[in-house]
């Protein structure tokens, strides 16, 4: 199985992208669960909610991960998380760098337009660069594998499928 993760600053089209690469190849995709828990309980985070987004958004990896599929795509996972609680605290705490990670990450850039849609909050051009360089940080300090998304819509998608089919 080779799990494939969306991981960039938020509006880069990462969930869009998931649920067209899902049908396109076939397999199931892991929705992000931080989306869920803001739309449920706000978007005034302490550390503590988003080491339970991580927790859950884990436990949900784990379960589709069960069924062996040849290829699974994670629309974050908690590494997404890690990059969260650095844009947010200044700080990362160990256990999100700790979580499995996937085969291969996708990291999406920022040069598309953010759109705010009430869970987002770094919409400004500095903050989306902020958040895009932190995500990418988390990859490099990981040493996890990742090729990178940008351009228009149909770049992206261009993209990231050549990257899937190059892994398959």
């Amino acid at each position: 199985m080779i799990r494939v993760c969306l991981h960039g600053a938020e509006s880069t089209g990462k969930s869009t992208l998931a649920a067209k690469l899902a049908v396109r190849f076939g397999c199931p995709v892991v929705p992000e669960y931080g989306r869920t828990y803001a739309e449920t309980h706000g978007i005034e985070f302490a550390l503590a909610d988003l080491l339970a987004i991580a927790a859950e958004q884990d436990r949900l990896m784990r379960e589709a991960r069960a069924t062996s599929p040849a290829l699974l795509l994670l629309d974050t996972d908690p590494l997404m998380t890690a990059a969260w609680a650095e844009m947010l605290f200044g700080t990362v705490p160990e256990v999100l760098l700790a979580y499995d990670k996937a085969e291969r990450y996708l990291l999406f850039t920022p040069d598309v337009h953010w759109v705010a849609d009430g869970t987002r909050l770094f919409g400004s051009d500095a903050e989306r660069a902020r958040f895009a360089a932190i995500a990418e940080d988390m990859l490099r300090r990981t040493g996890v594998s990742y090729d990178r998304v940008g351009g228009d819509w149909a770049v992206r998608e261009r993209e990231a499928v050549a990257a899937i089919e190059a892994l398959l």
